[in-house]
């Protein structure tokens, strides 16, 4: 996923420019899929008896993994990024249903009228505003929506895919009316806001004893399993978990070797023979070379590279190398040097041609160049009619580097950036029609390098490979049960690692990427079972099955440390206590433990944290107990860090003055709006839905 946010961050004014015309016919594409027949056997799962099928499933994956190529052109999504689309895919057939059987419920529809209503030109409804719009001005345009529908009369998939939209319309305004309703039923109280306000406004000033419960040594306290589960089944809502399995493995890597270093020393220095005998060094090196590379100018600070410092001095024609670059070997060839800027300011503004209207769009910017090399503001020019979707908010600003990668499409742009001077104006044809660009400032004028690397990737030859999985399948036949794994792990000095938590539909795990295999196979093997050899990617693996965790209720075995730690604190607690008794003040409390009397002031009823005590909510709230109040000492009260008895100095004002109720109830009101919309579907509706998600079985074999 880091290689899409990578390609987010440098292409992304030039890629809104360059699809922003197709924005609107993909999203008039077909959005939602047909079902299919649905037989048993092709089931993949069900909500509340509705069925999904493998087909209809497969297209939903299909259709979220299109929408992001849409969104990404040219982008190659890995099997994280697959994962992530199959989750999607999965979430929107149980959204749908699930809130469909809501609406039902509470009789929520969509008439005719409003659909129609929707496509009103003075109040558009906001899908119509988006998906039908100008393609010069970005706005909402009712002609578009005749041209459409001129269109639909000719071709019945247009009209198919208008019915689907107003589908789409339809399931925005029963969600809208859904949570509006529920909306309404959020209400502040004012008789809840001045409680909240008395709270706020007292403060108490309180002497206390603590005694930490690490006073107790933990290897005193020995909790036994029937305590342990015990606690467990009485805080079950703090263990529920989904089904899981936890394996160890061992991996063999397969890395190089000295000879396949060698061989690869050998490739590379005949194709740098090659090289310096070659007139077209980036085109020779375009061709031969395994090493991702910038093929143009960058300013000396911008190069980053091994050996920088010996590189960036060559002169012209030059080689140096070969030195190793992670797996690579590399030659660094220096083609020419120049001088130039390492960041440059310019403003542009886009005009789009319309089809068959390419003369009409040149004309206009024709019209613009004249008018900027007039003195014009260009700034206020492209906030007014450049139809970059951000030139409202930059003044069609861009700033670009020598190394700022771009669709060879804008080459001219970035060529005219940095050949141009200060103040140039150029009107540059691109696909969708011309930008009218200015240079506005060029900074740091320096050097500037463009450096060929020849570079030829060390990997495992297959004999290495053959190796490895020799020593990894000596390694399983040897090893059949978890006994012998273990002990031929701790014999021979290898590097045993942990996979937990793994879920039925993971395809890629931490540690190992794409795992498909050994996924599927976790869910086949019994506990304690050895696994057969998994070739991965650049190694081969062999596991061990140590937990199979069923849906429900954690085992003790995986939550062991956490629940020892609370029962451990629970019988501390309860030892202390019998040890204070019942003091008659804080100084027999002291005694009784050789604990110091210490205080805290300006403890508040409305949180839970006070400086002096951290987090001690049962403490900060007993200081309001109306029963010990100033007049006596507490009870031992069991807290977080250790067992407390307390007492009331005096209460002061807080110096909050009365807050506004209606300020009040807004706040709190849009606070628990925003909640409820967050996690209302996640945390309730699909909670308590009947879910039967059996993808993993449709998945074994891949």
């Amino acid at each position: 996923m880091s290689v899409i946010q990578k390609i987010r961050d440098k292409y992304a004014v030039w890629i809104i420019v360059l699809i922003c015309l197709a924005i609107v016919s993909f999203l008039l594409q077909d959005v939602f899929f047909g079902r299919t027949g649905m037989g048993q056997s092709n089931v993949v799962g069900k909500v509340n008896g509705v069925e999904l099928t493998n087909t209809d499933y497969q297209r939903r994956i299909e259709f979220t993994t299109e929408q992001m190529r849409q969104r990404m052109p040219g982008q190659t999504f890995d099997e994280e990024a697959q994962q992530y689309f199959r989750e999607e895919a999965w979430n929107a057939f149980l959204r749908e249903n699930i809130m469909t059987e809501q609406y039902e419920a509470l009789g929520i529809t969509v008439t005719d009228a409003e659909v129609v209503d929707a496509f009103s030109a003075n109040n558009p409804h906001p899908l119509v505003r988006q998906q039908f719009a100008n393609r010069e001005t970005g706005e909402f345009d009712p002609s578009v929506i005749q041209q459409v529908n001129q269109a639909a009369k000719q071709d019945p998939n247009m009209r198919a895919q208008l019915l689907q939209f107003d589908q789409a319309i339809v399931e925005y305004q029963q969600n809208l009316k859904y949570y509006s309703l529920i909306n309404k039923g959020i209400y502040y109280p004012k008789w809840l806001a001045k409680q909240q306000q008395e709270d706020a406004a007292k403060v108490a000033n309180i002497g206390y004893v603590q005694v930490p419960y690490s006073t107790i040594a933990d290897s005193t306290i020995k909790p036994s399993d029937a305590e342990l589960n015990k606690y467990i089944q009485d805080n079950k809502g703090m263990f529920e978990v989904p089904e899981g399995r936890k394996l160890e493995y061992v991996s063999f890597d397969v890395i190089p070797t000295g000879t396949d270093s060698a061989a690869a020393l050998a490739d590379i220095q005949k194709l740098k023979a090659e090289m310096d005998t070659t007139p077209d060094v980036a085109q020779f090196v375009k061709l031969n070379s395994e090493y991702n590379q910038y093929d143009g100018y960058v300013s000396r600070s911008a190069i980053q590279v091994p050996n920088k410092d010996s590189i960036i001095d060559l002169p012209k024609g030059a080689t140096f190398g070969p030195y190793l670059d992670g797996n690579m070997l590399v030659y660094a060839k220096m083609i020419d040097r120049k001088t130039m800027a390492d960041t440059v300011k310019l403003r542009q503004v886009l005009i789009f041609a319309q089809q068959g209207a390419d003369s009409i769009a040149k004309k206009r910017a024709d019209s613009v160049e004249a008018v900027i090399r007039g003195g014009g503001d260009i700034a206020a020019i492209a906030t007014a009619i450049s139809q970059d979707p951000n030139a409202k908010q930059t003044g069609g600003e861009v700033t670009l580097a020598p190394h700022t990668d771009m669709p060879a499409e804008l080459a001219e742009v970035k060529t005219f950036a940095f050949d141009g001077t200060t103040g140039a104006v150029k009107t540059v044809k691109l696909p969708i029609g011309y930008a009218v660009v200015k240079i506005m400032e060029q900074k740091n004028v320096g050097p500037a390098l463009k450096i060929a690397y020849l570079g030829k990737r060390v990997d495992a030859s297959s004999a290495s490979s053959n190796d490895m999985l020799t020593a990894a399948n000596e390694f399983a036949s040897a090893n059949t049960n978890r006994d012998k794994f273990e002990k031929a792990i701790q014999q021979k000095g290898l590097n045993k690692k942990i996979a937990e938590n793994i879920q039925p539909m993971d395809f890629v795990l931490p540690g190992l990427g794409s795992a498909r295999e050994i996924v599927n196979w976790a869910y086949s093997a019994k506990k304690n079972d050895v696994s057969r050899v998994f070739s991965l990617e650049d190694r081969f693996v062999v596991a061990v099955l140590t937990s199979i965790r069923e849906k429900g209720t954690a085992p003790l075995d995986e939550v062991r440390p956490t629940v020892e730690a609370e029962v451990r604190k629970q019988k501390k607690a309860d030892q202390i206590i019998a040890k204070i008794g019942t003091p008659a003040n804080l100084d027999a409390a002291a005694k009784a433990t050789n604990q110091p009397v210490l205080t805290a002031e300006g403890l508040n009823f409305s949180s839970s944290y006070a400086p002096a005590l951290n987090f001690e909510p049962r403490v900060i709230g007993a200081a309001f107990n109306k029963a010990w109040g100033p007049a006596k000492v507490s009870a031992p009260i069991q807290g977080q860090a250790g067992v407390f008895v307390i007492h009331v100095n005096n209460y002061t004002e807080s110096g909050i003055g009365n807050l506004d109720y209606g300020q009040q109830s807004q706040a709190f009101e849009g606070a628990m709006q925003q909640l409820v919309q967050q996690q209302l579907f996640q945390s309730v509706l699909k909670k308590n839905s009947n879910v039967k998600d059996n993808r993993a079985e449709f998945f074994r074999s891949n």
